[in-house]
């Protein structure tokens, strides 16, 4: 993972808007339709050129595939591990909550009224469930990974467009073993929690590891933030867990150079009013303990843009690169690039330059075709990003 030394170089979170092409034949992938595999294989290929090429000329400097022949970050993985099935929920929907952030709800009602609550998977969504009874994945079998022609193909596509658009720093994203961006369903195959989450572990090992020997930048997309937003448990509780999940990714990724590694946290990127989330300094410390060498933190929104200022009083590990969002993914107001700049500057003075790399809050298109920011505004606010690194560049330059 390259360094900031050569002016600061700017990334985002993974999901960007797919083609209108791509698109399409995911979501009626999803709703049951029949999808030519080979007229879907070249039409992400097409959409991961376009896609690339945007990113280089908003100024991203370390560039993906946006994700794009991927329906959602917390679903993919069903279609490339075995063991796993779509079944009936043990919880009639009439019983489950209005939205999943329950606790968030609960204290504001009259706004999540808003929002739909879908707890199927994929086969909920193609209507092999119904609305009573949605479908859960389950884990009903040895798991094992039987993805890697699929993933080979988007590590082809994204290296093959990054090399046309002249982008020579690439990443990829991938769910962790555990917590709420690695959801792998309910176990009723493995005797112990252990056996199963051993299992997970061990077969993504193989996604996490292709990915590396590639020579691309894997990021874990560990939305654990959310823990707080979900009911009302304990600081106590949420750290047990994340620590928990820490442990299970350090396991899996084991083998993997931690400077070929980075992190994404966060506490969703729903528009919604997160007041919920527990701070950066409650697990600060927890995530400094995982291997990747690079953290991603959010630090655009107006809940957490505040914690830079924790960052003075951390005792970052030599290697950790520390890559804050400097634009806010839940809405489409536009950064201006002043802020952008000042938004990193703030970092770049307590860390030092080469420990930060400007980033996004989050994706700005977690399940394809959601636009919760509007596709054109999304590359916009990429631009932004770009500019602002570059006045943040400048400035540093001339000092």
């Amino acid at each position: 993972m390259r360094r900031s030394t050569d002016g600061i170089l700017t990334t985002h979170c993974g999901s960007l808007p797919r083609s209108p092409e791509v698109l399409a034949m995911l979501q009626a992938a999803v709703a049951g339709g029949v999808v030519d595999p080979v007229a879907f294989d070249a039409a992400v290929h097409r959409g991961v050129e376009e896609v690339v090429a945007n990113q280089v000329a908003a100024g991203v400097r370390v560039v993906n595939d946006g994700e794009m022949s991927k329906f959602s970050f917390t679903s993919y993985q069903f279609d490339r591990l075995t063991g796993f099935e779509p079944r009936e929920s043990p919880m009639p929907a009439s019983e489950r909550p209005i939205h999943p952030i329950a606790g968030e709800a609960a204290d504001y009602p009259e706004f999540f009224e808003r929002w739909a609550f879908n707890a199927g998977s994929r086969a909920s969504a193609s209507g092999s469930a119904s609305a009573e009874r949605p479908m859960v994945e389950m884990c009903v079998g040895p798991v094992s990974y039987a993805g890697m022609a699929a993933l080979e193909r988007d590590i082809a596509n994204v290296k093959a467009a990054a090399a046309a658009a002249g982008a020579t720093d690439v990443f990829m994203t991938a769910v962790p073993p555990m917590g709420m961006g690695g959801g792998f369903g309910q176990n009723v195959y493995y005797r112990t929690a252990e056996e199963y989450e051993t299992a997970v572990a061990d077969a993504m090992r193989a996604e996490y590891e292709a990915i590396v020997d590639a020579g691309v930048v894997l990021q874990l997309d560990c939305n654990w933030g959310v823990l707080s937003r979900i009911g009302t448990p304990t600081l106590e509780e949420v750290r047990r867990t994340i620590a928990h999940h820490i442990e299970v990714l350090n396991y899996a990724t084991r083998n993997i150079d931690p400077q070929m590694m980075r992190i994404h946290l966060c506490w969703g990127a729903d528009e919604a009013p997160h007041h919920r989330d527990l701070p950066l300094s409650d697990i600060i410390d927890l995530m400094l303990t995982a291997r990747p060498a690079g953290l991603g933190v959010v630090a655009a929104n107006g809940r957490h843009e505040w914690e830079w200022r924790l960052w003075k009083d951390v005792d970052v590990p030599d290697g950790k690169v520390i890559i804050p969002g400097v634009i806010d993914t839940t809405t489409n107001i536009i950064e201006h690039p002043e802020t952008v700049a000042e938004r990193i500057l703030r970092f770049v003075n307590v860390l030092g330059q080469d420990n930060v790399i400007a980033g996004a809050d989050c994706g700005l298109d977690t399940i394809a075709g959601s636009a919760q920011v509007v596709p054109r505004i999304a590359w916009a606010k990429l631009a932004a990003l770009g500019e602002g690194a570059r006045l943040a560049s400048d400035r540093l330059a001339g000092s």
